[in-house]
C-alpha cells in the first residue's frame, strides 16, 4: 500500500476517478473552447485562462468511453503534468467534480502488471476507495505520454 495525501475526486461515465490534488491547479466550470483545425478527436479546443492559452482535453475521449451531452455539473479540471520532460498546463473535461479528499486510511494499492492482466500503458497511479467506493487513482503523465500533445506543447 502506498500513502497518498489529498485527491481531486471526479466522475467521467460513471466511473470514480481521482488525481492527487497537488496536480490540480483549479477547477473551472465548463466554457466554450476555440476549435483547433485538424486536432485530434480528444483535443476540444483551447481556453483563454487569464492570458494563457490551455488546451483541453476530453477525459471520455481518452479513456476510450462515449461521448455523453455536457450538464451543469461538467467541469474543467487545470492540471499540471510532465511530458517528453516539460512542464504543461492542460484542462481535462469531466463529467462533474466531487470533491476534494483523502482516500480511505489515506491509502492506495500501486498496480503492477500481474494486477491489471499485463496491461501495458495503464493510465492508473494505483486503485483506492473513497467512503467505501473504489476509485482509480490517474497517473497524469502516463495519461498523456500516450496521447499526441504536439498541439498542447504549442498552445501552451
Amino acid at each position: 500500500m502506498s500513502l497518498i495525501q489529498d485527491v481531486v475526486t471526479f466522475d467521467a461515465d460513471g466511473a470514480l476517478y481521482a488525481v492527487p490534488v497537488g496536480r490540480v491547479q483549479e477547477i473551472l466550470d465548463l466554457r466554450p473552447t476555440a476549435a483547433m483545425p485538424n486536432a485530434p478527436a480528444h483535443l476540444l479546443g483551447i481556453i483563454d485562462l487569464r492570458g494563457a492559452n490551455i488546451p483541453v482535453v476530453d477525459l471520455r475521449r481518452l479513456l476510450g468511453r462515449p461521448d455523453a451531452e455536457d450538464t451543469h455539473q461538467s467541469r474543467i479540471l487545470v492540471v499540471a503534468i510532465r511530458h517528453d520532460g516539460q512542464e504543461a498546463v492542460i484542462g481535462v473535461k469531466t463529467d462533474r467534480v466531487i470533491e476534494v479528499t483523502l482516500l480511505d486510511n489515506g491509502e492506495m494499492k500501486p498496480l503492477d502488471e500481474a494486477d491489471m492482466l499485463r496491461w501495458a500503458g495503464s493510465p492508473l497511479m494505483g486503485i483506492g476507495r473513497c467512503k467505501g467506493q473504489v476509485v482509480s487513482v490517474l497517473d497524469l503523465d502516463r495519461l498523456f505520454a500516450r496521447v499526441d500533445l504536439a498541439v498542447t506543447e504549442e498552445a501552451a
